[in-house]
Parts: C-alpha cells; sequence; structure tokens
C-alpha cells in the first residue's frame, strides 16, 4: 500500500443558480470592481466560486459545526484508505 491515498475526484461540479435581479447587479458591479482593482476584468460566473469559498472560510458558525464533527468524517482520506469511495469537496463550476 502506497503512503499517499487515492487522490479526490477532482472533477468540477456544475451547479445552476437563479438569482435576484438585485443580486444579479451586485454580482456585475463587484466583477466591475474586480477589475477596477487588479486590472483584470472576471466575469461574475468565474468569481462566483471564489466568493463562495471566502465565505464559507471566515463563516466562524460553520467552522465551528465542521469542528464538531467526528475526526473520522473530517478526514477525506481516511475513507479512501478503508476502501470507501466517498468523495471530498469537488470544485464548483457556475
Amino acid at each position: 500500500m502506497l503512503k499517499l491515498a487515492k487522490l479526490p475526484d477532482r472533477t468540477p461540479v456544475k451547479i445552476v443558480i437563479t438569482a435576484s435581479p438585485a443580486l444579479n447587479r451586485d454580482l456585475a458591479a463587484y466583477a466591475e470592481v474586480y477589475r477596477q482593482a487588479y486590472g483584470s476584468a472576471e466575469s461574475a460566473t468565474d468569481l462566483i466560486p471564489f466568493m463562495l469559498e471566502a465565505f464559507l472560510a471566515g463563516d466562524r458558525g460553520f467552522a465551528q459545526a465542521r469542528k464538531a464533527e467526528t475526526p473520522a468524517s473530517r478526514d477525506p482520506h481516511r475513507a479512501r484508505k478503508h476502501g470507501s469511495s466517498a468523495t471530498t469537496n469537488p470544485t464548483s463550476e457556475v
């Protein structure tokens, strides 16, 4: 058995959402502010996955809930080492 566990599934997952007109305008405005700040035009759909990752990383309630999980459920490699086909957080495309 190798020391390195089998790599997790890295297949992007496409998620379709419906946004209100106000949220759509705010996302477009955010993309414009991003362009002004960094000099690089990115579409809102390209920015959304990173925005969601930043939101989740900064959500203390979510972090506390994750911390309360059992160690086995937090370690995606442990399940794979024992033959489970469970997957980890795949990259999302929106």
